[in-house]
Order: C-alpha cells, then structure tokens, then sequence
C-alpha cells in the first residue's frame, strides 16, 4: 500500500481542500471520516476515489485495496475533524439527484419532506437529516443560506442517513416553495400567530415541512406562502425549542 508522508503530495492537497466548501461545490466531492459512515458507504456503493487510513491504524479486511493509501500521522491529524479519531477518512463522491428523482421519491410513503430555511448549525443540520429518515420522511430541500449537508460535522451527525436521504437545493423561498407546490405538498411552517397545535393538526401525508434558521425562524416569504401553520405547546417562560428537537417533535406528530 502507498504511503503518503508529504504535505506536497497532490492527492493529499486535494483532500485538504475539502474541507472548505467552495472545493467540495465545485468537485462534487466530500471527506468522509470514521469507520461506521465507511462501512454504510460501501455497503450502499456510494463511490468512493480514496480512503487514507492513518500511520499505525490496521486496515480492515473489508477495504478496497486499490483506494487504500497510508497516511503519516501527523498529515491524517491535520486532515482529520475529530479530535479522536478512528483512523480512516475517505473521499466520496455527493449523492445528487435531479429534481424530477427527488419528486418520484418523495411520492413514496407518507410523501413529507423538510424544507430546511437557512439552518446553519451542522449539528441541527445531520440531526434532522437522520431523524426525518427514521420518521419516515423522504427528502430534504435545503434553502439557499443553509449550512452545506456535505461538511464533516453535518456527514458525521447524519450517521449514514446522508447516503439514503435525497438532498436538493432551492434558490431562495419562493423556488422552495414552488417545488412543494410541484409535488402536491401543503407547506407547513411553525408560527404562534394564527397557528394551530401540533398535536391536532393533521400531518401524516403530503407536507413540506419547514424548519427555520436557529435565531430568526422562518422567512416572512415562506410564511406568507404556507399552507399550514403549527405551533409546539410550551409552558413557563420558554419560546422557542432547538431547531433539531422541534423538527423531532413534528416528525414524529405527522406518523400520528
């Protein structure tokens, strides 16, 4: 296996870029790291160009061997987004689709998406990406302004839903929202005015659910076009929930 002990080495230069936006946009590339998104990766063929397993790591059996490059240490630590990592990253290929795939797909199942307007936290961002699968949710449309699903801390915090879960961009609100109408889905947004509770609004099917920046909520545009309007009850002096913990919450009402 080669080993790459050079900072100067053109495929290693290449992964460094990644982890800046600008280069995974315009290369349709992303870095991958740790060995359970690996191993989801490969079982569900997502293509892979490199895996960079560190100095001393053992490499798995299960690994493409003609992909496979050692990496010394110290560039794998510089490459690397966790503090403790497991020794492997990898350079994946984004899983993109048109937006006629993503409105066939969405057609499937309870037919609700997320519409995610202009969430920034990577955190929040993964979250609600693995939580809307395991809801049974089927795509996500990502408004221009939001965090890029494709950063290491957003692929980390999908756990693997990234691979499975369709992701296209819209321009701004109103294309957002066209698309909704497109796919005959009622535009759902989370307000306080005019808005109904949650838990006896009917969301099982056909929703483009709409979750809102951390700080400012959703956009003007988007509430003005909604279809629906839902609020969370809350009690005390509280106003707001996590962005992640009320999509969570609304997910899981509309398998009611």
């Amino acid at each position: 296996m080669k080993t790459i002990k050079s900072k100067d080495n053109i495929i290693y230069k290449s992964a460094v870029k990644l982890t800046k936006k600008k280069y995974r946009d315009e290369t349709g590339l992303y870095l991958l790291e740790g060995v359970k998104p690996l191993e989801d990766a490969l079982a569900l063929d997502i293509k892979l160009r490199t895996i960079f397993i560190c100095e001393g790591t053992q490499r798995a059996d299960a690994l493409p061997e003609d992909i496979c490059m050692m990496l010394d240490r110290k560039l794998f630590e510089k490459l690397a987004d966790t503090g403790t990592s497991q020794g492997v990253i990898a350079i994946a290929e984004k899983n993109t689709c048109t937006f006629a795939e993503f409105a066939e797909v969405s057609a499937e199942g309870s037919g609700n998406v997320v519409i995610m307007d202009r969430l920034q936290d990577p955190g929040n961002i993964g979250t609600i990406i693995r939580t809307a699968e395991a809801a049974g949710y089927r795509g996500i449309i990502m408004v221009a302004g939001s965090g890029d699903v494709y950063s290491p801390k957003v692929v980390r915090a999908a756990a693997g839903s990234l691979f499975r879960m369709p992701v296209i961009n819209a321009r701004d609100a109103d294309d957002a929202a066209n698309m909704a109408k497109e796919m005959d889905k009622k535009l759902t947004v989370t307000c306080f005015e005019g808005a109904t509770d949650c838990f006896e609004a009917d969301l099982k099917k056909n929703i483009a659910l709409v979750i809102g920046n951390e700080g400012r909520g959703v956009s003007e545009r988007l509430m003005e076009l909604s279809d629906i309007r839902v609020k969370i009850p809350m009690e005390g002096s509280i106003e707001s929930l996590n962005a992640a913990v009320a999509a969570g919450i609304l997910m899981y009402q509309s398998q009611k």
